[in-house]
């Protein structure tokens, strides 16, 4: 949220007074009406999504109770975290020899008295409870328990915790851009777009919008999947995602545990039955809705953790599930229905167009529907009126909010529709069979280019990968943003139309996906994202049309269809980090892990929600605890803590920014010894001359005086300092925030010769090139970093068919034996360029291995 403390460049009071004009990329925020905050615009550097706090003691000064010293809760602590890691290891070493120094008193005796201190401090926030549902099925009433926190209460613990206070956003905002000639409007939170602003306009003016974000899906517990759980997580979207899809205080919890009802072999598959296990859902589901159903329509007024009263007012703004699980919440009939989407009508033969305008659903239309259905007199209507429109005989518990539409709720996941979908299951699978269509030899390229594949930070290299079966969702991403650099000389178009074909449908699968998770989208990268899937979309039309009489794949499933609503939903409600399962899914591990060692296998939802609770308890304490000890540093105080803690309070605030950084220093050496000791690497030979020339023209290039104002001579005996490591910092083009790259210049990495690639900054346009050597060295009183480069800026001429096809940008190697010296200042980033098994020396940039990555090239195509 943009700082209160930050000036205006308007003057809204004196109009007299000339209004400034914007500078390029300064900020504009509009808040809705409702809030009576006047427009800002604020200078780029300047502009804070975070209200400013200020220094303020700890509210809690012995934050360990109700343990009896701090030395008690510390070992309780790591009792508690089970599983030690080498950094728990450490903490626990250190706490036995406080302990024996007797610098504080241990009390502790068994572990019963632990487990009751938990029980006891964890009273600090909404328990669980359980309650028993009753659903009539066949002339009988089954009943099962459903665990739950109510939900307002869960909420109400979140807004009156004053380290989260400053991070509420409770006005929706509408945020733009300066880029030199207009405003452009960016969204990425949900209070910055369209969804959370309509829904403030419908409360009364005086009502902040409380949002949740609310998932659900079922996880294997055990290895083969006979105990399983139904976990319910949520999420506050008035909190920065950065802490929202966080673990820590204020990121997402458990907030239920859904009865799963066991299949009957008698009644499986019979359209009553798989009513029957929705109505539970629904009915479990209730429970913990039910404490903000009745909210819903009232407000309710509250003191936040910032001493402020606000009059708030709760709305379920996200859903994310995947399409099983969206079925159910949308109480429609899936796969098989008429119309198998949650969101809109697409009859179930078009789900492969995605061009087509399509009627929306909405609550109001179910619920009408099915008032009409159970109107009718006998069950054949009824059934054939809801078959109509693919819905189901049973309430929706989403419908008893108000300002609730459990179809616009329903949202885009990327993870299972893209990675674990789209891909893993269809376009994967296509590429892998017209591999397959041209024979042995083929497979084992595909493999050796995805071996000789670089290695990149956070993109798993992989050496094997055809007939592979991975079931990391990650994993596929990964695969996919690989596939074009590994097959591109396997499926030639004079080898395999079909393949080449499919190889560019999966070109603009990689660039919709791309643009499917910027964390920030301003108006003109939507134009584009919609753009890229019209071309996805006529591509695949054509493929579809051509392979189906070879392949007989069917294309008409709902994770092609979903691609139609993607866009909408970044409008609605921000990007699709908002709504992405990931982060929900990766809380099933830990959940696992509390089955396996935590419980007795029986009985499981309670122990693992007693479990639950105790960390969240926990991870509160933990927070209060590095608070107090980080006021006691500042104040300069006596503190416990020997050394720094490793969890500092909430912030989202950047880090001061430094460009670049030289590391993993080599010692002094001589020019002599260094080129002796490449004597057999052309690209060394004359480095001192050569760098004698650089530095001549580099010193008045650069306004820096020559030493003595004479001519630089660097003699033979001179040293320099060699580095094996640089960490490059950039402003990501997405989002604008700093981001880094850490680059390798060393001859032996992990056993294997490492030496990184860069985009580098010129007067005209960037080039790529491949470190060589980086190295630091003094003239006079200046110190320099330096680097030796093999440029990759030979000139290509026109782009190849193939080229443009595929998205791919060539670049060319000079001659190993013409290298050249550079600034490290000068390079942009890092950057990993893929060999082109058909031509030595040429090199294609691998666009794809992030977001910033694919616009600068995508910045070098249109020049």
């Amino acid at each position: 949220m943009a700082s209160p403390g930050l000036q205006s460049h308007f003057d809204n009071a004196n109009p007299e007074v000339q209004e400034p004009l914007p500078q390029l990329d300064d900020i504009k925020v509009d808040y809705h009406p409702h809030s009576q905050i006047p427009s800002t615009i604020h200078h780029f550097a300047d502009f804070s999504r975070t209200r400013p706090t200020e220094a303020s003691v700890p509210r809690n000064h012995t934050p360990w109770e109700p343990f009896r010293t701090r030395l008690d809760f510390e070992v309780a602590e790591i009792a508690l975290e089970a599983a030690l890691t080498a950094e728990q290891t450490n903490r626990l070493l250190s706490l036995v020899h406080r302990s024996a120094r007797r610098d504080e008193t241990f009390t502790l005796r068994n572990h019963d008295e632990v487990r009751e201190l938990w029980s006891t401090a964890s009273q600090r926030f909404t328990p669980f409870q359980v309650d028993v549902v009753s659903v009539p099925y066949q002339n009988k009433v089954h009943e099962f328990d459903m665990h739950y926190r109510p939900l307002w209460d869960w909420a109400l613990d979140m807004l009156r915790d004053r380290r989260l206070a400053p991070h509420f956003v409770f006005d929706a905002q509408r945020l733009y851009k300066f880029n030199g000639t207009r405003f452009v409007r960016f969204i990425d939170e949900p209070w910055t777009a369209d969804a959370f602003w309509d829904a403030q306009s419908r409360l009364p003016p005086e009502a902040k919008p409380l949002a949740f974000i609310l998932y659900a899906d079922k996880a294997k517990l055990s290895s083969f999947g006979a105990q399983k759980a139904y976990p319910i997580v949520c999420r506050i979207a008035n909190l920065p995602v950065e802490i929202r899809n966080g673990t820590g205080i204020g990121g997402g919890r458990i907030v239920g545990w859904l009865p799963i009802v066991s299949e009957d072999s008698e009644h499986a598959g019979k359209s009553s039955f798989v009513d029957f296990k929705n109505a539970v859902w629904h009915e479990s589901f209730l429970k913990l809705l039910e404490s903000v159903i009745q909210i819903s329509r009232t407000g309710y007024w509250f003191e936040c953790g910032d001493a402020i009263r606000r009059l708030l007012w709760p709305l379920i703004l996200i859903l994310s599930a995947d399409y099983e699980e969206q079925c159910i919440m949308a109480l429609i009939r899936g796969l098989k229905g008429k119309f198998p989407c949650p969101i809109c009508l697409v009859p179930r033969d078009e789900q492969s167009v995605l061009s087509r305008e399509l009627r929306l659903r909405t609550s109001a239309e179910s619920e009408e529907t099915l008032r009409l259905a159970r109107a009718k007199k006998s069950k054949k209507e009824r059934e054939k009126l809801l078959k109509t429109y693919s819905l189901r005989d049973v309430e929706n518990v989403f419908w008893r909010m108000l300002f609730a539409d459990i179809h616009r709720a329903l949202s885009f996941d990327r993870m299972h529709v893209y990675h674990g979908g789209l891909w893993r299951h269809h376009l994967w699978r296509e590429l892998q069979f017209w591999i397959l269509e041209l024979g042995r030899e083929a497979v084992v390229q595909m493999d050796a280019n995805y071996d000789a594949l670089p290695r990149w930070s956070n993109l798993t290299h992989f050496s094997k990968v055809v007939g592979v079966d991975f079931n990391d969702s990650s994993h596929h991403e990964d695969i996919s943003k690989m596939a074009i650099f590994a097959a591109q000389r396997i499926l030639r178009r004079s080898q395999s139309k079909l393949g080449y074909l499919l190889l560019r449908c999966i070109r603009h699968y990689i660039d919709l996906d791309i643009y499917a998770g910027f964390e920030v989208h301003t108006e003109d990268s939507i134009v584009a994202g919609r753009q890229a899937l019209r071309d996805f979309s006529v591509l695949m039309d054509e493929y579809i049309l051509k392979s189906q009489p070879v392949t007989g794949k069917d294309w008409n499933f709902p994770k092609k269809h979903a691609s139609s609503h993607l866009f909408d939903d970044i409008l609605a409600k921000g990007v699709t980090r908002n709504y992405n399962t990931k982060p929900n899914e990766n809380m099933h591990g830990p959940v696992r892990d509390i089955y396996h060692n935590r419980t007795n296998f029986k009985d499981v939802a309670t122990q693992i929600l007693r479990y639950d609770h105790w960390l969240l308890t926990l991870t509160s304490m933990r927070s209060e605890l590095d608070e107090l000890d980080e006021y006691n540093r500042n104040a300069n105080l006596p503190t416990t803590e020997d050394a720094d803690t490793e969890n500092p309070a909430i912030s989202v605030a950047p880090a001061p920014f430094t460009h670049v950084k030289l590391g993993s220093a080599q010692g002094d050496i001589s020019f002599a010894s260094l080129e002796q000791s490449h004597a057999d690497d052309r690209a060394f030979i004359g480095f001192r001359i050569k760098l004698n020339g650089f530095l001549n023209t580099f010193f008045p290039t650069n306004n820096i005086p020559l030493p003595d104002g004479k001519r630089i001579h660097l003699q033979a005996d001179n040293k320099i300092i060699g580095y094996k490591y640089l960490q490059v910092n950039y402003e990501s083009m997405v989002n604008w925030r700093q981001c880094k790259d850490l680059l390798r210049c060393n001859p032996e990495f992990f056993g294997f010769p490492r030496y990184d690639c860069v985009m580098v900054q010129t007067d005209n346009q960037p080039f790529f090139a491949r470190l060589i050597f980086m190295f630091g060295c003094s003239i006079g009183e200046t110190n320099l970093s330096l680097a030796l480069i093999h440029p990759y800026d030979v000139g290509i001429g026109v782009r190849s068919k193939h080229d443009v096809d595929l998205g791919l940008w060539r670049v060319r190697a000079k001659p190993r034996s013409s290298p050249e010296f550079i600034s490290v200042r000068s390079i942009i980033r890092g950057a990993a360029l893929a060999s082109d098994p058909g031509r030595q020396g040429d090199y294609f940039v691998i666009d794809t291995v992030d977001a910033d990555m694919f616009l600068r090239v995508k910045a070098l195509q249109v020049v």
